[in-house]
C-alpha cells in the first residue's frame, strides 16, 4: 500500500481521546484516530469493541461525552447526522438504506430532491437534473447497469453498494465511513466493492472500513486501527504487521 501523500499531512479528520458513556457502560475509553486524505483506515475488533459507537459519533449520531473532533484542523459538534453530512461525511451503512422502488438518481437525491418550475410556476421533480447525475457519477466509479432508471431493487449486492458511493461523491463527501460494505457479497462483487474504495482513495478521499474480514482489510487498508472492549488495543500499517498480531490485538493474546 502507498503512504499517505506528503501534502497530507494534516489530517481531514482527526478523533482525540473520545469517551462515550450509556448509563453506567463505558463503551468508548479515550479513543484517538485520524484520517488523511487518499487514506483507508481500517477499523476492527470484536462484536462490542466500540467499533459502530465510534462511527456513530464521528456522523453526528452520538456526541462524544470527553474529548473532540475536528474536521480539517477545526472542533467540530455535530448535533444530527444531517449537520455531518452537510461538512462532508457521509455513512454507507451495511444495511444501505436505498429505496429499492426508485432509480439510482432518485436515490442519489433521497430525501435533498431537486425541484424545478414546471410552466415557471408548479414546483415538480427535476427528473432531467437526476438522471444526469446518475450518469456522471456512475461514470466516474466506472459502474455499468443495462439501466439506469432501473429500480436499485434488481441490483446485485454490489451494485447497490455502488449506488450508495455514487451518493456520498455527488455529495461530494470527503470522509466516508463504511461499516461492513462486503458483508454477504461473493467473491466477484467482494472484489468490485474493493476496487470502489480504491477509487475513493484515488480521488484523495478519506475512507474509514469496518470489516471483520481481515482479508479484504489487508486488500484495501493504509492502516488498520484495533479496539477491544471500548479502547484502542493498537494501531498498524498494513505493510508491518501480519493477520496473526491483527488477531492478537483483537482478543487481547
Amino acid at each position: 500500500m502507498s503512504a499517505v501523500p506528503s501534502h497530507a499531512l494534516q489530517p481531514i479528520l482527526d478523533v482525540r481521546g473520545v469517551h462515550k458513556r450509556f448509563g453506567g457502560v463505558e463503551a468508548l475509553k479515550g479513543v484517538s484516530l485520524s484520517l488523511h486524505p487518499g487514506e483507508v483506515v481500517a477499523l476492527a475488533g470484536d462484536n462490542g469493541a466500540g467499533k459502530s459507537t465510534l462511527t456513530k459519533m464521528i456522523s453526528g449520531v452520538y456526541p462524544a461525552d470527553d474529548g473532540e473532533i475536528s474536521l480539517d484542523g477545526k472542533v467540530v459538534r455535530f448535533a444530527t447526522p444531517e449537520a455531518a453530512r452537510e461538512a462532508g461525511i457521509e455513512t454507507i451503512y451495511q444495511d444501505l438504506a436505498l429505496a429499492d422502488n426508485l432509480s439510482i438518481g432518485a436515490n442519489i437525491f433521497l430525501g435533498r430532491e431537486p425541484m424545478r418550475r414546471a410552466l415557471g410556476v408548479l414546483p415538480v421533480l427535476d427528473r432531467a437534473k437526476m438522471a444526469s447525475a446518475a450518469k456522471d457519477t456512475m461514470a466516474r466509479l466506472d459502474f455499468h447497469v443495462d439501466r439506469l432508471d432501473a429500480p436499485v431493487g434488481r441490483f446485485s449486492g454490489g451494485q447497490r453498494q455502488a449506488v450508495a458511493i455514487g451518493r456520498a461523491i455527488y455529495w461530494d463527501a470527503r470522509v466516508i465511513l463504511m461499516d461492513e460494505p462486503t458483508a454477504a457479497l461473493g467473491v466477484p462483487e467482494q472484489r468490485k466493492v474493493l476496487s470502489l474504495i480504491q477509487s475513493l482513495k484515488a480521488q484523495g478521499r478519506g475512507v474509514i472500513f469496518i470489516s471483520h474480514n481481515l482479508q479484504d482489510i489487508f486488500a484495501v487498508a493504509d492502516r488498520i486501527v484495533v479496539l477491544r472492549r471500548g479502547s484502542l488495543a493498537g494501531e498498524r500499517r498494513i505493510g508491518q504487521t501480519t493477520h496473526d498480531e491483527v488477531v492478537k490485538l483483537m482478543i487481547g493474546g
